[in-house]
């Protein structure tokens, strides 16, 4: 997916104490393909989870607890599509 040779990564994952994690490499060893997979599962589930929106907001019998819970999977969501994005900025 990155395709980059050699540099230094940001992955798709928090490390200790939610402290970013980073990758020095060609671009092609296990560890980048791993985060290449993560990164695609995050995407997906983000795309899923936009659906999922939709749907409850057009709900009109959607729980205030329902929508919180929404929010909170959505707040994850949008943390690991931000740290996507300043990975592949940088």
């Amino acid at each position: 997916m990155r395709g980059d040779v050699g540099g230094v990564r940001l992955l798709p994952w928090a490390g200790a104490e939610g402290k970013p994690c980073y990758l020095v490499s060609d671009g092609i060893g296990p560890v980048s393909r791993l985060a290449d997979t993560v990164e695609s599962v995050q995407l997906g589930m983000a795309d899923n989870l936009l659906d999922h929106a939709a749907d409850m907001l057009a709900d009109r019998r959607a729980t205030p607890a329902q929508l919180r819970f929404l929010l909170a999977r959505m707040s994850e969501s949008l943390t690991d599509v931000l740290r996507i994005a300043q990975s592949r900025g940088a």
